[in-house]
């Protein structure tokens, strides 16, 4: 299905490069909207100053190289993508590019700016050889709601600009507590990002969740109940399609962890209990001098910038649980961080979609295009876009999605949860859709798919459906009939109605024929009146 959608995404490209021949400007943004769609997806990391953005991009690469504090170049867009050579670029506002030189400073890059100021530069390109660069773009953004009015406009511009679509594909947003500009930039992505289709494609993380409770050892069970309640509220579950509290410096600090590290955690776990106690009360206590232990001063500074004080009461505590190893403490802090779940998230809601959600932001720069230099026969390009709108099935799955979340679908409640399944809540595969075990084989993925397109028609076509009812189970079957069109599903064929031989008698004959021409009649009246309804859904979802 998906390479249906790449494939008639390239044929549009195909038209408007036919239709703007000549025009230099619009045939060079025709070839980076072909880069983009055979691109992988881009997913852009956003959120408040200092909530973590650069923290997190860290942990999700596997590697120390994005800069975390404060200086010129968390200004500016950074793209982080696959590349078997390491390499830095610069693109300046005024068109230019330029190679920057390669240096780190204990791990982290350094950005060479050349004397130049944020507001000189778009954005820096960085292409690396890392293995978690392969299927995703990963975008990192300056904060919103900047003291910087520039810095605040700078990842405006690329998220979430007014007359053009965003240049990400989908958004990890990350937020402390729910703030007004948190809402406001999650609303403008949607209506940028998603345009007609109206699609979600944002995580929400509430990010530095280990301060939620002070750096106790219990602090991410306090995050995850405050995530929770997040993920219910109505305005910011129409905007997300999730809430995962993570501890980014955590995570950060067990993807990268050190040999040294694991000894210093190994010699904190090893103390009295009482002297142990006392070094950790906070932040403050533990980088004190102490005869405590033998770590330096600078060990122990060196530790709580690299893990924070929850960090490590959790590295001494797993260590007295008897891991042996850096490795396997690292697996252990990971597995707390929460970083897994955002990494699954990504795996199960957008890169499945991935193709879909690159294909609109094609679409979407081309009907920018189209509005702002209309040009003779570019009716076939808006033709094209118009189709596109039409079948966008996935990005509707998004939305509705969303809705489920936020106020629940128009269904009684096993049938909502039902229907949230099918259209991707739990993954995308087609065995998780329709709840069965992910080993089963295509006969019984068909079958159980016919079975439940027949079910989910048959509650449209209810004369007592409301039309916001009837919506949600036309989209239902619409993704349960790409199930069965992707394992070739077939109805067995029904027996044969009985058939009077040519020399019997053909008592009554003629009514039969004119009866059976009745029932063609109304069935046809039937198979129209349902088409015309799934139209009018289609058309105005949930109205």
């Amino acid at each position: 299905m998906t390479g249906v959608i790449t494939a008639h995404t390239e044929e549009l490209l195909r038209t408007s490069r036919a239709v703007y021949e000549g025009d230099r400007e619009a045939l060079a943004l025709i070839d980076q909207l072909e880069v983009r769609l055979h691109e992988p997806l881009r997913l852009a990391v956003a959120g408040m100053v200092k909530a973590g953005k650069s923290t997190l991009l860290n942990a999700l690469l596997g590697e120390r190289i994005a800069a975390t504090d404060t200086g010129e170049c968390t200004r500016i867009v950074t793209w982080y993508r696959y590349s078997q050579t390491p390499s830095i670029t610069m693109h300046l506002r005024s068109g230019k590019t330029e190679r920057m030189p390669i240096r780190r400073d204990r791990g982290l890059l350094v950005f060479d700016l050349a004397g130049r100021t944020a507001d000189e530069i778009e954005w820096i390109d960085v292409g690396w050889p890392l293995a978690a660069l392969r299927a995703q773009i990963l975008i990192d953004t300056p904060g919103i709601a900047s003291l910087s009015a520039d810095t605040s406009a700078t990842t405006a511009r690329f998220l979430t600009p007014k007359e053009e679509p965003s240049s990400a594909d989908a958004v990890i947003y990350l937020l402390r507590h729910l703030h007004g500009s948190d809402m406001k930039f999650l609303e403008a992505f949607r209506d940028t990002a998603a345009g007609a289709a109206q699609s979600v494609c944002a995580l929400a993380v509430l990010s530095r969740s280990d301060e939620v409770g002070s750096g106790r050892i219990d602090s991410l069970l306090s995050a995850r109940r405050v995530a929770l309640r997040y993920e219910h509220d109505g305005d910011l579950a129409t905007l997300a399609l999730g809430v995962i509290p993570v501890a980014g410096l955590l995570a950060e600090g067990a993807r990268t962890l050190r040999e040294s590290e694991y000894i210093a955690f190994r010699e904190l776990a090893g103390l009295d209990r009482a002297d142990r106690e006392r070094l950790l009360v906070s932040a403050d206590r533990f980088t004190r001098e102490s005869d405590a232990t033998g770590l330096s001063v600078a060990v122990r500074q060196e530790l709580i910038a690299r893990f924070g004080i929850f960090g490590v009461r959790l590295a001494t505590a797993i260590i007295r649980g008897g891991v042996e190893s850096s490795s396997e403490l690292s697996t252990l802090m990971v597995q707390q961080s929460g970083l897994i779940e955002v990494q699954e998230f990504v795996q199960t809601q957008f890169q499945p979609r991935a193709e879909t959600l690159k294909a609109r932001g094609v679409v979407l720069q081309l009907e920018a295009l189209v509005r702002r230099s209309p040009r003779p026969g570019d009716e076939r390009v808006r033709a094209g876009i118009e189709r596109f709108t039409a079948s966008a099935h996935t990005l509707r799955e998004l939305s509705l999605l969303a809705i489920s979340r936020a106020h629940g679908l128009p269904l009684p409640p096993d049938d909502s949860a039902d229907a949230a399944r099918i259209l991707g809540a739990d993954g995308t595969t087609s065995a998780t859709r329709l709840g069965l075990s992910p080993d089963v084989d295509d006969e019984t993925i068909g079958r159980h798919a016919l079975a439940e397109i027949d079910r989910w028609r048959a509650r449209a076509e209810s004369p007592i459906a409301t039309r916001a009812e009837a919506t949600v189970c036309l989209a239902v079957v619409r993704s349960l009939s790409a199930i069965a069109s992707e394992v070739a599903a077939v109805r067995p064929l029904r027996p044969a109605p009985d058939v009077m031989p040519a020399s019997r008698p053909a008592h009554g004959g003629g009514q039969d024929a004119e009866q059976q021409g009745e029932q063609d009649k109304r069935s046809l009246r039937r198979e129209k009146r349902r088409q015309r309804r799934a139209l009018r859904a289609e058309r105005h979802p949930l109205g």
